[in-house]
């Protein structure tokens, strides 16, 4: 084997290793992004569910105060029926 082919087959082997180092590392990035994806995905799934429960408690508040509006309302009218009741 001569010297120029010595070398070539010395680059050849270099270049190999390089490549399966740089195909390594290229599907650790994948991996590492499909984690971070999934993780992202799960974020989302809870802050979703999140946002539901609180747009139950804040529709339950609503509806309570609805009810003690209509309560009060009645009671003010109790209270001025009674009011001209007595006045007369």
């Amino acid at each position: 084997m001569t010297e120029q082919e010595q070398i070539n087959a010395e680059v050849q082997m270099k270049l190999a290793m390089q490549d399966a180092k740089f195909n390594v590392f290229m599907q650790e990035m994948r991996d590492r992004d499909n984690q971070r994806a999934a993780e992202i995905m799960e974020m989302r799934q809870k802050h979703d569910s999140d946002m539901k429960s609180i747009d139950a408690k804040l529709d339950r508040l609503g509806d309570k105060i609805q009810n003690m509006v209509i309560a009060a309302v009645v009671g003010f009218g109790a209270i001025m029926f009674a009011a001209v009741s007595a006045l007369k």
